[in-house]
Formats: C-alpha cells, sequence, structure tokens
C-alpha cells in the first residue's frame, strides 16, 4: 500500500466507518507502466455485507466526485440508502491520486480516468449488473464516459452541478483563473487555496469539522500535486490531450435513452444554468430540479439524497406520476381561430393610446403579422422548444408575438413585473430563454442584471449613429419591425411554419410569488388548448365578443377565444391603477360586452365610480382573491345588466371553480357550520374537484383517500385537461403536486358544503396548527374585515407548531405598529364570533399594514405577517414596519 493511501487519521462526521474499504486494482490505463496495480479507497454501504445481502442488491448507485473533492462527498446517500434503502448499494469512488486512493504519480487525462473507472467496476464484481452513474462537478463527465461505455448494465444517470463543456463555450472564470500560470501552482499545490474556495462555495458555510474532513487527505504540499494536475486537465482548448474524449461523450450522450436526473444549484459560479440547459439540450427527457439559493456544493447544501434515492426506488418499482391520458383526437390549436379569420377585416384587438385615441387591429391585419413575425423569429434561429421570454405591457404587440411563437413552436416565458425586479430575474434566469423580447426598460434591466437570452427591441431601433449607440445601450441585436420585414422575405420566398406537436411544450407562465419564490408552470399545447375550452364553454365567450382584459392572460387568450380584446389605460402590474373612467372608456372602445379584473381593480373601479353606469356589459369576471358579497354589489350598480361572477383557480389550473352574485348570497345566508372560508361555489366545465382530508397518512395519500363529503376540510386537489403540465424545473416540487396520479395538489385548503358547493379556508402552509388541532385563516379574516375600520386582515400562527397561538393583524388608517386598542380589538372578537363556527380564542389584535402580492394587489402575505407578529409579542420594540419591496406590496 502505498503510503498515501491509508485509513483516515482524523474524525469524518457523517461516515459510518464499515462502509471504509481499499480494492487493489490492476489498471489497464496506457499511462500506467505495465502490470501496474493500484490501491482504491471507496465508501461502500456493502463493504462488509454478506454474500446474500450483496444477491439482494436490486441497483447499485456508483457515486464520482470531482476536483478537489473526495466520496466524502457522498457521505449522505451512502447514510439514507443504509437506512432507507437496503436492497441499494451506493459505492462512491475516490478516483485514483485522489482522497485516499493512492497516488499513482502520473499524469492522468480524462481518458485514463474513464478507462480507470472501468478497471474499478470491473474488480468490483459490479459489471453486468444494474448501475445508476451519479456524478458532480469533473466527476460528472467521467461518470458519463463509464455510463456510455457501459450501456449494457447502465439504468439510469444522476448529475449534480457539472458540465460536458461544449465546443464554444468559454471556460467559467473561476476556473480560467485556477489555469493561469501566475496563480495555477501556487492555488492548487503551494497552498490550499483552490480548496478552501471550493468549500466556500456551500451555502449555508460548512462547519469547521465537516472542512477539516474535505480537507484531510490533502494536507502537505505533496498530497495536493493530484489536484493541480486535475485542474490542469481541464480541457481549454482543442489542443489539449482531454478535448477529443470530452466532445466524444458530450456528443454520445445526444442518444443516452436511459432517465436521467440533474438536480442543480444555480448560485453556482462555476457551473451556472448556461452548462444546466446544454445538459437539458443532450438529455431533453431529463427531469431537473434546481434548488434556490444552492450553489457549487449541492451535496452539503440541500438534501438531493433523499430525492436521488426516491427516484430509483421509483425506476426499479416503474411507479409514474402520470397525468391525465391524452386525447387522441386532432387538436385545435391556440391559433386556429386567428388563421380561420385571416381574411376578416373586423376589429380583432384595440390599443387605448396614450393621447386616448383607440388604435383598432382586423383580425387580417392581426393575422399577417402574427405570420411575419413568426417567420422572422425562424430566420432568426428559433425553432420548435426555444424559449423566448416576453417583458412586453399587455396589448397588441404583445399578443402578436405570443401567437408567432407559438405558430413555430416557441415556448413563451410570461415572468411580469409584479415579480419585482429580484422576483423577475431569479424567473427569468431559471428559465433560461434563448431569447429576449423587451420594451426599452426592460432591455436595460435584462444588461444590468445579467437576464439571459439573446434580446430583442420592441420598439423600433433608430437607423445610423444613434441607432448604434442604442442598440449597444440596450444589448439588443435587432427589433420587431425587423423581424417583420425579415419574416415577409421569407414567406415571399415560400416559407411554411414548422409542424406543431400537440403535447410539446407552449408556455412557462410563472405563479405570483405571494406564497414564496415563483415557479414556472410549464403548459404544453394541448392544455392551453383545454383552458381555452374551459373558460369558453363556462362562461359561453363566443366569437365576436367584446372583453376588456385588466388581466393581462385574458388579454392574450382573446384571439384563441375569438374575443375582440382590449386591456384598459392601466398599469398592470399594479390592479389598483385603472379607474371607473379608464374601464368606462376601455368598454365603449370596442363595445364591450365582457369584463375581466381583479378585486383590487374593482374596489379601485367602485371608489372611482361617481354614477358611471355600462348596461351594455353581460358578464363581469374577478379572480385572484375572495371578494365580498357587499363589493359585488357595488360592482351590480355600475354593471346593472352582467352577470357576475368570481372564477377560483391559480397559474397551475385557472379556473377549476366558478360562483355567481345570486349563488354567493345563497351560500352566504347559510348557517356559520357551512360558512367557514369563502364560497368558490361549484367546478367549471370539464373539471373534477375533490378533496385530500387533513391529517392523511403519507403512505395513504391516493385517490382512495379523496372524498367530497361535507364538512371534511383538507387540500383542494383538481383534475382537468387544463391544469398545468408540470413545473418547471422543480422535479421534486411537481412530484409532490402530483402525488396522486392525474390530480393536481392545490395547496389550497377546503371542504365542501351540504349544496356540493366548495369553500377555500387558506392556504395548507398557512393552516395555524393549535393545540386543539388546525386552524384555517379565512374566516377569521373575512369576519375581521367585517368591522368597518378594517381595511384588511391576517390572521395568523405565533408559536411552536402544534401549540401556535392564533393572532390577528388587522390593518386601519392612522393605527400604529403594534397591539390593538381595547376598543378595536372588543370589536373584532366580536365579530368573530358572530360570523366563525366554534371560533378559537384570539391571543391577541395587532395592527400593522398588511402585506399583498402585486400582481393581485389582494392575496396577503400571511408568512410575512406571521414573522413580524412573532417579533412584536415576544416584549420589547416592535419591529419595522413590514416592507413593501420585493413580490409584495400593500
Amino acid at each position: 500500500m502505498s503510503p498515501a493511501a491509508h485509513l483516515p487519521s482524523v474524525k469524518l462526521p457523517g461516515v459510518n466507518p464499515a462502509w471504509d474499504r481499499y480494492v487493489a486494482v490492476p489498471s489497464t490505463s496506457s499511462v500506467d507502466p505495465k502490470n501496474s496495480t493500484y490501491l482504491w479507497h471507496v465508501l461502500d454501504t456493502h463493504a462488509q455485507a454478506s454474500a446474500e445481502a450483496i444477491e439482494n442488491v436490486s441497483v447499485t448507485l456508483f457515486c464520482v466526485h470531482g476536483n478537489p473533492t473526495w466520496s466524502y462527498l457522498y457521505r449522505s446517500v451512502l447514510a439514507a440508502a443504509n437506512e432507507r434503502f437496503p436492497s441499494v448499494r451506493v459505492i462512491a469512488v475516490d478516483q485514483l491520486d485522489m482522497g485516499y486512493s493512492e497516488d499513482t504519480h502520473q499524469d492522468r487525462t480524462l481518458p485514463d480516468r474513464i478507462n480507470d473507472l472501468g478497471d474499478l467496476s470491473r474488480a468490483l464484481g459490479i459489471d453486468g449488473s444494474p448501475v445508476v452513474t451519479v456524478g458532480h462537478d469533473w466527476g460528472g463527465i467521467i461518470s458519463l464516459g463509464w455510463a456510455l461505455q457501459h450501456r449494457e448494465n447502465l439504468q439510469a444517470v444522476a448529475l449534480f452541478n457539472t458540465a460536458v463543456h461544449p465546443a464554444g463555450f468559454q471556460l467559467p472564470p473561476a476556473l480560467q483563473l485556477a489555469l493561469h500560470p501566475a496563480v495555477h501552482r501556487w492555488g492548487t499545490q503551494d497552498t490550499s487555496a483552490f480548496i478552501d474556495v471550493t468549500l466556500a462555495l456551500a451555502q449555508p458555510t460548512l462547519s469547521k469539522d465537516i472542512r477539516a474532513a474535505y480537507k484531510a487527505p490533502y494536507r502537505g504540499r505533496e498530497r495536493r500535486r493530484p489536484v493541480r494536475q486535475f485542474v490542469a486537465d481541464i480541457p481549454a482548448t482543442p489542443a489539449h490531450p482531454s478535448h477529443a474524449k470530452l466532445i466524444e461523450v458530450s456528443e454520445g450522450l445526444r442518444d443516452l435513452t436511459v432517465p436521467a436526473f440533474f438536480q442543480w444549484g444555480p448560485k453556482d459560479p462555476v457551473f451556472s444554468d448556461r452548462y444546466l440547459n446544454d445538459l437539458i439540450d443532450r438529455i431533453p427527457h431529463a427531469q431537473v430540479h434546481r434548488y434556490e439559493g444552492a450553489s457549487h456544493m449541492l451535496p452539503e447544501d440541500r438534501d438531493v439524497a433523499t430525492p436521488l434515492l426516491e427516484w430509483v426506488e421509483g425506476l426499479r418499482t416503474s411507479r409514474e406520476n402520470s397525468q391525465s391520458p391524452v386525447s387522441q383526437e386532432p387538436l385545435r390549436f391556440l391559433s386556429a381561430e386567428l388563421e380561420n379569420r385571416s381574411e376578416d377585416s373586423s376589429t380583432a384587438c384595440a390599443d387605448i393610446l396614450p393621447d386616448g385615441n383607440v388604435q383598432r387591429v382586423s383580425w387580417a391585419d392581426l393575422s399577417t403579422r402574427v405570420d411575419r413575425l413568426a417567420a422572422g423569429l425562424y430566420e432568426l434561429g428559433a425553432r420548435p422548444g426555444s424559449r423566448v421570454s416576453l417583458l412586453v405591457p399587455p396589448g397588441t404587440e404583445l399578443t402578436s408575438v405570443v401567437y408567432a411563437c407559438l405558430k413555430i413552436g416557441a415556448i413563451i416565458v410570461v415572468a411580469d413585473a409584479g415579480l419585482g425586479t429580484k422576483g423577475m430575474g431569479r424567473a427569468i434566469k431559471g428559465a433560461q430563454p434563448d431569447f429576449l423580447i423587451g420594451i426599452d426598460r426592460a432591455l436595460s434591466g435584462a444588461r444590468v442584471f445579467g437576464w439571459p437570452g439573446r434580446k430583442i427591441a420592441a420598439a423600433m431601433l433608430p437607423e445610423g449613429v444613434k441607432g448604434t449607440a442604442k442598440r449597444r445601450a440596450l444589448n439588443a441585436e435587432t427589433d420587431l419591425a425587423d423581424l417583420e420585414r425579415r419574416g415577409q422575405d421569407a414567406i415571399a420566398n415560400g416559407w411554411t411554419p414548422p409542424q406543431l406537436d400537440p403535447d410539446a411544450d407552449a408556455a412557462v407562465l410563472f405563479t405570483s410569488g405571494s406564497t414564496g419564490p415563483a415557479k414556472g408552470v410549464v403548459y404544453t399545447h394541448r392544455r392551453l388548448a383545454g383552458l381555452r375550452d374551459t373558460i369558453q364553454q363556462t362562461y359561453g365567450l363566443r366569437a365576436g365578443t367584446g372583453l376588456v382584459a385588466g388581466f393581462a392572460p385574458f388579454a392574450l387568450l382573446g384571439p384563441a377565444l375569438g374575443a375582440v380584446s382590449v386591456t384598459p389605460d392601466m398599469d398592470v402590474t399594479a390592479p389598483r391603477t385603472l379607474t371607473a373612467k379608464a374601464l368606462a372608456d376601455a368598454v365603449a372602445a370596442i363595445d364591450a360586452t365582457a369584463v375581466f379584473c381583479s378585486p383590487a381593480a374593482l374596489e379601485n373601479v367602485v371608489a372611482t365610480a361617481q354614477g358611471a353606469s355600462l348596461p351594455g356589459v353581460e358578464l363581469v369576471l374577478s379572480a385572484g382573491a375572495p371578494i365580498p358579497v357587499t363589493l359585488l354589489e357595488k360592482v351590480q350598480t355600475i354593471f346593472p345588466k352582467a352577470s357576475l361572477h368570481t372564477p377560483y383557480g391559480m397559474t397551475e389550473a385557472l379556473p377549476i371553480a366558478d360562483i355567481d352574485l345570486q349563488a354567493l348570497r345563497a351560500a352566504s345566508s347559510s348557517s356559520k357550520n357551512q360558512a367557514n372560508g369563502v364560497c368558490v361555489g361549484t367546478a367549471v366545465s370539464g373539471a373534477t374537484i375533490a378533496i385530500l382530508p387533513f391529517g392523511t397518512p403519507d403512505a395513504e395519500i391516493a385517490e382512495a383517500a379523496l372524498t367530497s363529503e361535507p364538512g371534511v376540510s383538507g387540500e383542494v386537489v383538481v383534475q382537468a385537461p387544463h391544469i398545468k403540465e408540470r413545473y418547471d424545473r422543480l422535479a421534486l416540487t411537481q412530484a409532490e403536486s402530483a402525488r396522486i396520479p392525474g390530480w393536481h395538489r392545490t395547496g389550497d385548503v377546503g371542504h365542501y358544503d351540504d349544496a356540493a358547493r366548495l369553500w377555500i379556508e387558506g392556504r395548507l402552509q398557512h393552516v395555524v396548527t393549535s393545540a386543539s388541532g388546525p386552524i384555517t385563516p379565512v374566516a377569521y379574516e373575512l369576519a375581521a374585515e367585517s368591522v368597518p375600520s378594517v381595511q384588511r386582515a391576517a390572521a395568523v400562527g405565533v408559536g411552536p407548531a402544534g401549540t401556535q397561538a392564533l393572532v390577528i393583524a388587522v390593518e386601519v388608517d392612522g393605527a400604529k405598529d403594534g397591539l390593538a386598542s381595547a376598543a378595536l380589538a372588543a370589536e373584532i372578537r366580536a365579530a368573530i364570533a358572530e360570523h366563525v363556527a366554534d371560533p378559537a380564542p384570539v391571543s391577541a389584535v395587532v395592527t400593522t399594514r398588511i402585506p399583498t402580492d402585486i400582481r393581485h394587489n389582494s392575496k396577503v402575505d400571511r408568512t410575512a405577517v406571521a414573522a413580524w407578529a412573532t417579533e412584536a409579542l415576544s416584549g420589547g420594540k416592535v419591529p419595522r414596519r413590514l416592507p413593501r419591496a420585493g413580490g409584495i406590496r400593500s
């Protein structure tokens, strides 16, 4: 045994000594002298297992580290397999020269290391048995190289932050620095700088003991020689001896058909999302989960072991969380109506200009523009599956671009400004668009914050010197007008759009961010068509309907519905900017018969109405938050002949239930036992809604556990042809939401009443867990808001889970932050006693500004309120007021 290969002489937190194993392996690598045999160090869950136990192994995880880590990186995977998955064997290797394996004193290249791994797998006896490779950092490309050479027993591949370094990509700046002649030897061998910097990337910071464990094999300059040599083997140029093998492996991945699972830390300064995008391009069927806030040392940052092993176990047992069965009927794509009316000279949509004039666009002109933009985008390089981020306000411009993208199969990415700059940046970087189309302000932000995608200006760029300067300032390579010109020429030369796959991705729509970081929700063409059909069938929207859309998604659906659409003069990211006059002007512009806007927008319309009446409107829709009957009755005075509806849904499935004012009045007059929460009515066309009761054990979460029995509270789950396909690059979140195959778990809490009406009681994550049982917030908030002076309320839990106290926070004009006055507290408690069935005791009433999401200006951020109330009630100085910045605004 070489002096370099020895049992660890330091404490290794998290490592079971029984896993330690040394294997004598004959080398077949050309770099080694003939008949060389080296000692490999591995951590092996079955190092001391009986022959029978090894016989019962169903699959082996073959885990390969990068530089400058070693098998210690995978200790959580070994521990989890030991505890929960006895039939899964985990072998984490120390590559030759690295960790506690023998130092060969050779300069090993990528082909050598892939070959080395093959020597080891033969010596271990795992060739010919089912194997899943796992790789991190440069262990990723090495593990993939082994995988491609052992396809006969390869079951799947799993990767943490890594790269296959495709041709044309530059090395990450951190690795460029490590290779610089002035830094290379000093940073990688003479000192422990390279190791220290790598370990410092962990989020949160590693403990002293864990840092020491990682550094233990690399004590002293001579033991760090392999760290230097490993860095030197990075194939930075085509002339490098490892470059040809790297390209061979990279390209070989394109026909790899086994399952794949990528877990990723997007804060990694070495292997950024661009490398993830490249891997997805090569293995498009891979499941992906990005952990916001995690970095390069992902196995230290997050629990990656449990998802990895559950995924492997799922492969073994062939359990699949599939969505609803796919219809085989020919799909009527979203753009069908637009194409059918390509010669129709009547108005399709309208824009209200800054001077108050109305600019109308015919169906024929809209169809022509969509065709030209589609061809222009195609000429620029957009293809089916390309992602296009749209940072353009609602209107004809945005509508044209959306349908152009859909026409060529490009995926629209919509993250609205309501997320705030930070939230938008997180969303756009997470979605990794290939193109970004935006107004000037958006392109300026994209340049400052480094948002990905080739930039296209929505507004025409000027000619000459001014145009050149502006292009540089915005980093824009072209504009929409130029795309139209290119597209017109392409169509004249015979260009035709590509054939579309109905089940290909069509859109990534981001949630409001009101209950955590915004999530990308993926819709296919089929599911978007299902959304159109559900709205059409539920509300009777027909060709020729004039639709005023104060909520962007409905403006975009206008052409798909055959409706004439207009967005009123308002900031759609701040719903309260909609005035009664602006709404009336929009109605008049297209003789609208239908209106859709948020509750916050309706509140301001009522406040600025001044006796306004719009008798031509037949349908008013408002969604996004509970709407009191009193507000709807005021809205009815403005729309005296309209049917008022409040759809219930979410970005993942909009809508799924509906109720009108008359039914809401009837529900509101029901007994308190029926009325805890907000009544959202009955399922819309094509949807089925059920309840997963509180307290259902994890092992029993299945379709058989669902109920529609009255009075049973639990999580609302829905099945419909228009629910999302999946969450984007959030495989674990998707798996949890689709844990009941074919159903979407909404995260909302509700129950049915005796009349088969659905009531929503709040969010699952906001349920107060008191000693006497769960308390849902909505009923208490509505009761508190019935007090005249209360503008908004939030019911939150304070204290440890299971013994939380119920606290009501209210927003009152002129009130100071802190405990509410005795008189106000008494009023609120009396209102709760009147409106809530069997109310729980309210421990405190506090006054503060209640933060809400920006998109709807109505979804309460109860998590932020709970944190504030906890601090306020703990004694001492009242904490600072809740912020308006980020994803919330009050």
